[in-house]
Formats: structure tokens, sequence, C-alpha cells
């Protein structure tokens, strides 16, 4: 089954509200092998629906409409679908019992515009939404099935899983496919593509399909089989093989964050962790102890976010700093191994570094980062230079220093 996903909504395309509907809805139909080949989003107005209910592909089975439903005059989708596949509005007895419960359980009084919620299209069958008070529309017209659904995500997931879904399974099979996700970090996406050039060509030769899908720090490896997990033993081999060439890049597969992977590293070798930062300013505290039980390896932080408070609190040498600047090898050295002693931890991160947007120059440009990493054997620190935007900087050295850490307790 081929389908079509239509958003509609201002707020969508002015960026005020994230189309997260489209993004779920893609993943749903590719876990029962149904295929979304095209992503829409348009204004809740009546001639933009037409023109791309009008523009839909040839080849496309189903249209997945979200959005419009609601109870204002600004919500135009069922009037509009209404005049489209030439269907007159009824009350719908059934919905409107729902509606009329959904305000007895909350004690809220029943308006008229509520009750116009149940005026639906004669010729849609009713897709219940036990959830809210926009019902759900499925409408077959020139062997096409389009099915229009509130767009609140909560309301728009209990239809399509509750009633939606199950009628599609009947009338389509999905292809069978299988899928398995590599996650990296460090390496930017035209740098591991050409380390794994060959690698990649062997891939497709098998007649698997590849898929890379990057973010800020980290890029994702998708495979997939479209015979099934038949292929899931030559799939494993495929990245067993990319283990073995970059290493220090992977650090898990599936819904793997890079924070559960360096958890379990330190519950491995039974270690704990502490973190002294400047430039992330706890940013990379509120990762690592975003997991579950982190209490049991990561025991806190420094936050010395001023030079000040850097000789005060990681009791960083006042000169060190003079000398070489807190954006320096020497003073991440210094605030990782005092970090260390203070905490009283096995190992330390620190993190300072010139976030943007302003306050780089000629010899520390923005993006510059310095990251210590203090240990039983040592101290060390690594230089990296991200680039000019700051939340960008902020969260890729975060993940560098948990990737780093991670990889330097997996090989040490």
């Amino acid at each position: 089954m081929k389908v079509e996903v239509l958003a509609i909504g201002d707020e969508l395309l002015i960026g005020q509200t994230i189309n997260t509907n489209a993004a779920w809805i893609g993943q749903e139909m590719a876990n029962r092998g149904f295929r979304v080949q095209r992503s829409l989003t348009i204004a809740d107005e009546p001639q933009a629906i037409v023109a791309a209910l009008d523009g839909i592909m040839p080849n496309t089975n189903c249209v997945i409409i979200t959005g419009g439903l609601g109870p204002t005059k600004d919500d135009l989708t069922k009037y509009t679908l209404a005049r489209y596949f030439d269907s007159p509005l009824e009350i719908h007895p059934a919905t409107l019992a729902q509606i009329e419960g959904f305000f007895a359980s909350r004690n809220k009084p029943m308006l008229e515009v509520n009750v116009q919620q149940a005026a639906l299209p004669t010729k849609a069958t009713i897709l219940k939404n036990r959830r809210g008070t926009a019902a759900g529309m499925w409408f077959e017209h020139q062997q096409v099935i389009f099915i229009s659904l509130p767009g609140v995500p909560y309301e728009m997931k209990t239809i399509m899983t509750e009633e939606a879904f199950p009628l599609l399974e009947k009338l389509f099979v999905g292809a069978t496919l299988y899928h398995k996700t590599m996650h990296t970090q460090g390496i930017g996406e035209s740098f591991l593509a050409d380390q794994i050039a060959d690698w990649e060509d062997r891939v497709r030769a098998a007649g698997l399909g590849l898929a890379y899908l990057p973010s800020p720090g980290m890029v994702k490896l998708r495979l997939s089989s479209y015979t099934g997990d038949e292929n899931a033993a030559l799939i494993d081999r495929f990245f067993t093989e990319l283990e073995e060439r970059i290493p220090s890049h992977i650090f898990g597969y599936g819904h793997t964050s890079l924070e559960a992977a360096l958890g379990q590293q330190l519950l491995a070798k039974n270690a704990t962790v502490g973190t002294v930062e400047s430039c992330t300013a706890g940013l990379l505290a509120q990762h690592i102890a975003h997991i579950s039980g982190a209490s049991a390896y990561y025991q806190g932080a420094l936050l010395t976010y001023s030079n000040a408070l850097k000789v005060k609190i990681a009791e960083v040498n006042a000169a060190v700093l003079t000398q070489h600047g807190a954006v320096s090898e020497e003073v991440a050295l210094e605030m990782a191994a005092n970090g260390r002693r203070l905490l009283g931890v096995d190992y330390c991160l620190s993190t300072t570094g010139v976030a943007g947007p302003t306050g780089g120059s000629a010899e520390k440009p923005v993006g510059l980062v310095w990251i210590g990493l203090s240990g039983p054997n040592g101290t060390i620190a690594q230089k990296f230079q991200f680039g000019d935007n700051r939340e960008r900087n902020l969260e890729m050295t975060t993940l560098s220093a948990m990737n780093w850490l991670r990889h330097y307790l997996k090989t040490n």
C-alpha cells in the first residue's frame, strides 16, 4: 500500500507547531509494511485542501489527512471534504452521544458548536474518537481511501490505532520489511560515507536498502531488507564489519541513546562519574542523569561558568587561567583532575569552550571546545572545533564528551 500524508494547519506552516503527526504516521506505516511516498503540509483553506486532494500521485492507495476538525470556524476540513465528496452533513447519533458523554464526564457545559461536531458526511465511515470530540472520517473515492483525523496527536494516534489500522490491514497486505539501525557519533555524514564506500557498495549489491539519517553530532545508519527477517543475519554481519572498522564512533542500535550506552559501560565497570562544566552549563549533567537509575554511577557536577568559580569551586590555578585562558587544554585538564578529586568519582569529564555566536577570536574561534577526561590512569584532554551555531555546539560538545568516555571505558 502506498500512502500520502496531508497535514492541514497554518500553525504548522509558520513553525508554531512541529508536525510530529507525520513522523508518527510514517513510522507506524513502515512497521506494517506500508510505504509513505509523500507528505504535504498546507494551509487550513478550502482551495489549498482541494488542490492537494486533486494532486495526489496516480499510484496512491490511501491519503491520511490530519488537522482542521475542531469546533471553531477556522476548522474547515470537514466542510471541504463534504463538498469534495458530494456528501451532505447529518447529525451522527453515536458520535453525538459520545460527545455528550465527553462533556458530562468533565462536568462542563456542551455548546452548539460541540453539537455540530457530530454533523458528519453521510458517505463517510465514521471512526470513533474516544479521547476527544472530533470523529475521524473514512471516505472511498475512485479506488483511493481518504482518512481524515484530528490534528491533536493523542487523538489522531488513538483513532489510527483503534479504528483505521485494523480496517486498512483487512484491505492491504503490507510488504515484509526488516530494519536495523546503527548509531554513530563524532563523524559527519560525508566523512562516514567516504570511509565506508566499499562497504556501502556491497550492501546494495546484496539487495539491502541503506539510509543515512544525520542529526547534530550523530549519524544513524539503517539497513533494510525487503524480504523480512530472513536477512537479519546478513545485516548483522555487515554491521559487525563496521564495528571493527570504526569502533570509536559506534555506540548502539535501535532505540539506544548515547547516555544509555555510557551508563551501561559505567555499570559494567562498577565505576562512578562526575562532570565539571563551563560552556555546557549543566547540559552534560542533564544528559547523563536523564537515564533512570543513573544515580548508581553519576555523582554530580560542578558548574563553573565564570573564571572566578573555576578557581573557587573547581580549584583551577588562577595563574593557569591568566596565562592560557579558560578555553584551553591546561584548564580542561585541571577542571577534570580537580573535579575527580573533589567529587570523589572514578572518572570526571570537563567542558570549556566558545559556544558562540559571540566571544570568539582569531586564536580561539567560535566552536572551539576542550574536553577533559580524568580517571585512574591519568588525565587527558581533546580539542574539538565545531561550527558557529550555539545550540549545535553545546549539543555536540555534550555528545562528544559522553562518547569519548564510553569508548575509553570500553577499551581501557
